[in-house]
């Protein structure tokens, strides 16, 4: 799998990556970025550290922070990325698959950081099956044409969903 090297001039362009929250950087002065929305970059060899108060969509990029408990939405906060945790998120590129946890009802879109047995999507392929998962995640009408238990049903069409092109409406036909 060939994957784009990216470095302080290209990481901004059209990238998925998940920051890890750092509570002990301190920016040294005079020599990061800022960028119009405020947030600060610092760039290392190894990676770059932003501080911002906005994360998931930014700008044409899809950046996630892993953050501590203590963390809420629109805090200013520190994220560190190492440079090979950015994938392209525009190509036609497989390099992405598709995690549930169907306790909680969610979805996750996880690169691929090796070989794996997961099956594998673009970006934008992925994004479009998760609405389609949110919604039997959380709907349970569609249920009610089926013989299976709910959960059962959807475990089984959600697992099938995320391990194959198959659209879901070919899925859903083989359980009625």
């Amino acid at each position: 799998m060939f994957l784009k090297t990216y470095n302080q001039t290209n990481f901004f362009k059209h990238t998925f990556c998940e920051f890890q929250q750092v509570d002990d950087f301190q920016f040294p002065e005079n020599t990061y970025y800022k960028s119009k929305s405020n947030s600060i970059y610092f760039y290392t060899e190894k990676g770059v550290y932003r501080k911002s108060n906005h994360w998931g969509r930014v700008a044409n990029c899809r950046w996630r922070l892993i953050a501590n408990n203590n963390y809420k939405n629109q805090q200013f906060v520190i994220g560190f990325a190492k440079w090979a945790d950015f994938y392209p998120i525009n190509s036609s590129e497989k390099i992405f698959f598709i995690k549930v946890d169907f306790e909680a009802k969610k979805t996750t879109i996880q690169p691929t950081k090796e070989e794996t047995n997961h099956y594998l999507f673009t970006y934008t392929e992925a994004q479009k099956r998760i609405k389609q998962i949110h919604h039997l995640l959380k709907d349970d009408k569609w249920t009610n044409y089926f013989e299976l238990k709910t959960e059962e049903l959807r475990f089984n069409i959600v697992t099938e969903f995320i391990n194959s092109d198959i659209s879901l409406q070919e899925i859903k036909s083989k359980f009625n």
